[in-house]
């Protein structure tokens, strides 16, 4: 028998600020003191380099604002050999030789592309998540870049919203874990070395929260949800040590984010001692005017007293700032803040001992995309897949007899790593029907047939595929015969179907988060030709699937893996790997039932006998209340069984510890790893509590027949929650803790907490 025990992951130490007494602040005083208003706001000045619709600035122009002193870094130049240049200029002919910060969206990979983030959640593996965090960073400052606008940490109950593709899910305990492997993976144990980077935690905050899932939206919220589930991720972030934060786009209860001094001001610098440098999102200055909370010329002072150092894109600090202090509307006290944090931030990266850290040719040459790389993103790519479905075992296919590849997301190398991947080289890596052809070899056929369009309208198809468009068929007819005829001469049917790349991240917000129906209408039609069919889902959020689920043999999650996609989904599909992994986000039955929560508070009328409908009850009189996949829930190849957990003692006495154990065993026909997960209840506090909470969770691995205890430690710690008043605590009496291995089915114990 297997013993596991766990610990607490102790985070990095926080990044130490510079005080007056240390070299480093010295050196910064004395540069300072050489500085002109005009430099130091030109220090707070961050424009785009690269090639997006707005607020990019071109060669001659970037030059101009180095020569000058009138920017403190840029982004979206991609090369280390340009930004080897721009680096030069600013540190031999710009003004007092200050360095650049230069950035990058390195979200979930560079050239070697890894799982989006929502997926990379799903392995609920900090460890995978700080080395795809690391070789994204070695391969970035490779290139010449030293910051990486990530982790983003924005919780999210409403999977109509894009950008949930690129968070962790909807719970803050698990969301707080993973933003914090992502920190220690970019910033190492060393930010001067030449293969780490400053972090970026995002977006500050409740951008997650947006209005009907619709992006850029406002955000209206109480202060205790605010800090009992959207804060807890933020928090964890900086108390890891990131270096860096980005404001969000949205109003927070009618107040700008990116001008909210309660919010930066307050919260984050006060209260979490945070004095690491805040930027604003893209051209976030502008849109505080826009949202109706100040006039076009006011917004930079407002952003600028409200906490936030650097404006993004918009150049408002640069054009406004010096005339602000002119009048009177702006401390230049409040500009040497600000100004000093984007040194500091430099400081800490080494750019002032070496300027050049990060223009070394030869690592882009031997760092980026290298066989190393490629392979720990297939083998993490295989632990994000969450097997949703398997009926009769289907799954793992038999590598002999034929099998039809349908469906238009099969034969899309480009659309397999997903949003925010603009540095991958989509010309480097092969398809999904590619990686299945390699793996079986001679030894099975494989038929294919793209099937059906995305969507019924070309148009449509068009916004919904953007940078990485998958050609319309006008012949729909022709297309649906050829799938059939392959469906017909198969043994078993692939379906590769979904959403495109572009179907969700930024700006990617859809009221309805079903299958577009061409592609249901080919399911319904193959699902008729009696063959099994196994579908492959291509997502970016959590879909409604409560038809694919009633008819369909087998769904495997495979949502975008990256670049080395293909082949991780072949050696999953064909058994050479398990899945693994299980949801951060609820799947809904229905989309009415949206937004959607395991963490949910009690009704004042809870239904007694879920799925029996009552009339004066808390539910719809069409659908039923319960998820179809709730969060924590993923199958597998194996099969384990839980014992009756224990609990050491009924009662957790003040500053004590409880020891809760269970036995798990393997009792299936391959070795395979279950997520243990615990959770724990407040039946009765000085708020409202919910029905149940994420507190810890174990990784167990089993071989088959084997049989391991999994304990866990739980301390008062697990039991706080912020009340009305914002008092972070926990109230003695009752509580329930519970086990199991997703959030619905769970076994319950109690205990007494003094």
């Amino acid at each position: 028998m297997k013993l596991f025990h766990l610990c607490q992951i102790v985070s990095c130490a926080v990044l130490a600020s510079c005080t007056s007494s240390t070299p480093e602040s010295t050196f910064i005083d004395d540069l300072m003191s050489r500085m002109s208003l005009e430099e130091k706001i030109g220090q707070l000045n961050l424009p785009t380099g690269g090639d997006l619709q707005s607020g990019t600035v071109f060669g001659p122009e970037l030059d101009s604002l180095i020569l000058k002193g009138r920017i403190g870094g840029f982004f979206n130049v991609k090369g280390v050999k340009e930004i080897s240049r721009l680096q030069h200029l600013a540190v031999e002919k710009g003004s007092h030789g200050i360095p650049l910060l230069v950035g990058a969206d390195v979200i979930h990979g560079y050239e070697t592309v890894f799982p989006i983030p929502l997926a990379m959640s799903c392995t609920w593996d900090t460890t995978a998540v700080e080395r795809m965090a690391s070789i994204s960073a070695t391969e970035a400052t490779a290139d010449g870049v030293n910051w990486n606008f990530s982790p983003m940490v924005d919780i999210c109950r409403d999977p109509r919203w894009g950008r949930i593709a690129e968070g962790s899910g909807e719970d803050p305990y698990l969301g707080a874990k993973m933003g914090s492997a992502y920190v220690r993976g970019y910033q190492g144990e060393n930010l001067k070395a030449d293969s780490t980077l400053l972090a970026c935690v995002k977006h500050f905050a409740l951008y997650g929260a947006a209005e009907g899932g619709r992006d850029y939206r406002e955000a209206d919220m109480s202060d205790i949800t605010m800090y009992n589930y959207y804060l807890p991720p933020f928090k964890a972030a900086i108390d890891a040590g990131c270096a860096t934060l980005m404001t969000s786009f949205n109003l927070i209860n009618g107040t700008h984010a990116t001008a909210d001094g309660k919010l930066i001001n307050g919260l984050l610098r006060k209260d979490w001692g945070f004095d690491g440098l805040v930027v604003s999102d893209y051209n976030s200055f502008p849109e505080i005017a826009t949202m109706g909370t100040s006039t076009m010329d006011e917004a930079a002072t407002l952003a600028l007293k409200a906490g936030t150092d650097m404006d993004m894109v918009s150049g408002l600090f640069l054009g406004n700032l010096k005339e602000a202090v002119e009048k009177g509307l702006v401390s230049e006290k409040l500009i040497d803040k600000a100004c000093r944090r984007v040194l500091v931030a430099k400081q800490q990266l080494g750019l002032f001992d070496n300027p050049y850290v990060y223009c070394n040719p030869r690592r882009a040459e031997t760092d980026i995309f290298t066989d190393a790389h490629r392979h720990a993103a297939r083998g993490i790519a295989a632990e994000t897949f969450v097997l949703l479905k398997n009926d009769n075992n289907i799954l793992p296919l038999k590598k002999r007899g034929k099998i039809a590849v349908i469906g238009p997301l099969a034969d899309t190398p480009a659309n397999m790593v997903g949003c925010w991947s603009m540095h991958a080289q989509t010309d480097r890596y092969g398809s999904l029907l590619d990686a299945i052809k390699k793996a079986v070899g001679d030894d099975a056929h494989v038929l294919y047939s793209q099937g059906c369009n995305i969507y019924d309208d070309e148009t449509m198809q068009r916004n919904a595929t953007g940078s990485r468009p998958i050609p319309f068929i006008h012949d729909t007819r022709q297309l649906e015969r050829e799938a059939l005829q392959a469906a017909g001469q198969a043994d078993i049917i692939v379906a590769a179907m979904g959403e495109s790349s572009d179907m969700s991240g930024e700006s990617a917000s859809r009221a309805d988060i079903s299958i577009p129906s061409p592609q249901r209408r080919l399911l319904e039609k193959l699902k008729e030709t009696g063959k099994p069919v196994v579908l492959l889902l291509f997502t970016g959020r959590p879909l409604v699937l409560d038809w694919e689920s009633r008819n369909l043999d087998a769904i495997l999650n495979v949502w975008f893996g990256g670049s080395e996609a293909g082949d991780a989904i072949a050696d999953v599909i064909f058994g050479d790997k398990i899945p693994q992994g299980k949801l951060t986000t609820s799947f809904p039955l229905h989309q009415g039932q949206i937004p959607i929560h395991y963490n949910h508070l009690q009704t004042s009328h809870p239904d007694p006998q879920p799925g029996v409908f009552n009339r004066y009850c808390s539910n719809y009189i069409d659908v039923d209340n319960e998820t179809l996949y709730p969060f924590g829930y993923g199958l597998s190849y194996t099969t384990f069984e839980y014992g009756k957990p224990e609990i050491s003692s009924p009662t957790l006495e003040k500053g004590g510890t409880l020891t809760l154990s269970v036995e798990v065993r393997n009792t299936g026909e391959y070795d395979g790893i279950e997520i243990v997960q615990l959770y724990i209840r407040d039946p009765v506090a000085k708020i409202a509590r919910p029905v149940k909470e994420l507190k810890d969770y174990a990784r167990v691995f089993l071989r088959k027949g084997e049989t391991g205890t999994v304990r866990f430690i739980l301390t008062e710690e697990k039991l706080k929650y912020y009340n009305a008043d914002l008092e972070y605590g926990y109230d003695p009496g009752e509580f329930l803790v519970m086990i199991g291995p997703d959030s619905r089915n769970l076994q319950t114990l109690s205990f007494q907490a003094k």
